[in-house]
């Protein structure tokens, strides 16, 4: 027994030493330096997003550091880089106006813990397949509700109280539009200025800061009256708050459990989506289930800490990517110069002025809109519009985890639709050719052939039915053709039985023919094979054709 503890021990710190198989001094320097780089740009990001969601600006923080160094340390990407990102900004701030910050944490430790079982459970290549079109849709809605809820900083309006839903707000805008501050609206359009034409001077030092920085000196130079974060939420803490947990009864998680499931569902997308763009840049390879396992640990320890949900972030992975990371070492750097930040100068963040974040997240929304992609597939099939729309729409009319549901519902109705579509049954003439081969010789008399394309299942099963009934005359010996059926369903099983069952009442000797792997071994299972006859399950239609034969001349 403690060999075997000992094995799986090694085994274990196998696993989180492969990443640096290899590592060199000169690597080592390129990460420190990538770390160094992403760092700085989160700082600002960190911020905002916690702003943006309802909570204080520290809780973003905490965010970024304990969680961008779970999910670099432990994740299955070696570049990733981890954090708060814009997509949680709608579930967050509808969950702190509904059930308070301690339900936020709540909610958080829940993804957490359900973003890890979908890790063990191995659920990691499942989450690839959410259908391109509702991933655009939900993140498209997104960036334009980020965009709706920084106009009030982006102007420096005087709204007593922000309405929480998208209508509301504006109604709320248009209404107070004759606040607007100049100054404030000034420095929001400087930022996005400097964010937009500062990379063509160097993209070395992040835009974001740099806005950061001139915007704060231009306050306190100039003697603008601006919002900043001081005036609206005091002082940023300098030290690092001991882990606690709030008090959980059963409404908190009652209310609590249906946005918990939509954060685990949007954090997995986004970080797996993350780690597939990671691996387009570097040609790597990600770990998927690992990866989810890591983002529930850093859930998990967030919330732990008062942190809000955390997940792969983008376009900081890419700015790691291009700054020269490759290993863990530069994700790790970023959240311990984070904490340093933190711990030192966290008392400077105070003196950013609201309008400046307001420019920030103005830029993050239009990056996220990815609106070239969007006209693309609005103008594309249907079916793919209708899905991208649906989903778009919900999430700004109404919230994220009814788009999602909504979507994932329609997308599957459009899905089967499609394979009802290319379903087919078919009934087999005389001298007509299979797969272009030589033409059959003539079906004896008293024979039926029919031929089923597609995969038999409920939404198909009722062509096979319809088909079956259109035959005038019973035949003495009914050939069913299934090559072209790649699945069967429970429907398409009951069909079958429904059919051995109509043989056997009508004297009827049922042939199939063509049966593929899977379809086979699940007649096996339901005992189909059985009541059929092994006899008459044959390879291909012209053993049918033998077999019917020699049917005909045994009961003739």
């Amino acid at each position: 027994m403690k060999k075997l503890k000992n094995y799986k021990a090694l085994q274990l710190s196998g696993h989180l030493l492969e990443p640096y198989k290899g590592y060199t001094q000169a690597q080592f320097l390129r990460d420190l330096l990538a770390g160094l780089i992403v760092g700085v740009v989160a700082l600002p990001l960190a911020i905002a997003f916690a702003i943006a969601s309802g909570v204080s600006p520290e809780k973003g923080l905490y965010t970024a550091i304990i969680g961008g160094f779970i999910i670099s340390a432990f994740g299955g990407s070696r570049v990733q880089i981890g954090g708060p990102t814009g997509a949680f900004i709608v579930i967050v701030y509808g969950i702190v106006q509904e059930s308070g910050v301690s339900g936020l944490i709540i909610a958080t430790f829940i993804a957490g813990i359900l973003l890890i079982a979908m890790g063990v459970a191995k659920l990691g290549s499942v989450i690839k397949y959410i259908p391109h079109p509702l991933v655009v849709g939900f993140t498209t809605g997104i960036a334009v509700i980020i965009f709706s809820s920084q106009l009030k900083d982006f102007f420096g309006l005087q709204v007593a109280q922000v309405p929480a839903d998208f209508f509301g707000k504006w109604e709320a805008y248009a209404g107070s539009f004759h606040t607007i501050s100049l100054p404030a609206t000034a420095l929001a359009a400087g930022t996005i200025l400097i964010m937009l034409f500062f990379p063509r001077i160097t993209r070395a030092v992040p835009g974001s800061l740099v806005a950061i920085v001139v915007t704060t000196l231009a306050v306190h130079l100039l003697d603008l009256r601006v919002e900043t974060i001081g005036s609206r939420f005091g002082n940023i803490p300098s030290t690092f708050p001991a882990p606690s947990f709030p008090h959980i009864d059963w409404q908190t998680i009652r209310n609590t459990i249906q946005p918990a499931v939509a954060i685990a569902l949007l954090g997995g997308i986004e970080s797996l989506l993350s780690a597939v763009v990671a691996d387009g840049m570097t040609g790597g390879n990600h770990k998927s289930n690992k990866e989810l396992i890591a983002q529930g640990a850093a859930n998990v320890t967030s919330a732990l800490f008062g942190g809000i949900p955390a997940t792969g972030a983008i376009a900081r992975t890419a700015t790691n990517i291009k700054s020269g990371g490759r290993t863990p070492v530069a994700g790790i750097v970023h959240a311990l110069t984070l904490l340093v930040i933190m711990l030192v100068a966290g008392q400077w963040a105070t003196l950013i002025p609201m309008s400046c974040l307001a420019g920030i997240l103005v830029i993050v929304a239009y990056n996220m809109s990815e609106m070239d992609t969007f006209i693309h597939i609005a103008r594309g099939p249907r079916g793919d519009a209708a899905v991208l729309l649906t989903t778009f729409l919900l999430t700004v009319a109404f919230d994220l985890i009814i788009a999602i549901e909504v979507g994932m519902v329609l997308a599957t109705f459009l899905f089967m639709r499609s394979m009802i579509q290319i379903s087919d049954v078919s009934l087999l003439l005389k001298g007509r050719q299979d797969n272009g081969a030589a033409t059959h010789a003539s079906v004896p008399a008293g024979v039926e052939i029919f031929e089923l394309n597609g995969p038999l299942f409920f939404g198909a099963a009722y062509k096979f039915k319809d088909s079956i009934r259109l035959v005038e005359k019973k035949p003495k010996v009914l050939i069913v053709k299934m090559q072209k059926v790649p699945i069967i369903d429970a429907t398409g099983l009951q069909t079958i039985k429904d059919l051995v069952r109509t043989c056997y009442r009508d004297n009827i000797r049922l042939v199939v023919s063509g049966l593929q792997p899977q379809v086979y071994d699940t007649l096996k299972k339901s005992r189909l094979l059985f009541r059929i006859g092994k006899r008459y399950i044959v390879p291909d239609l012209p053993a049918a054709l033998v077999l019917a034969e020699r049917v005909l001349e045994e009961e003739g």
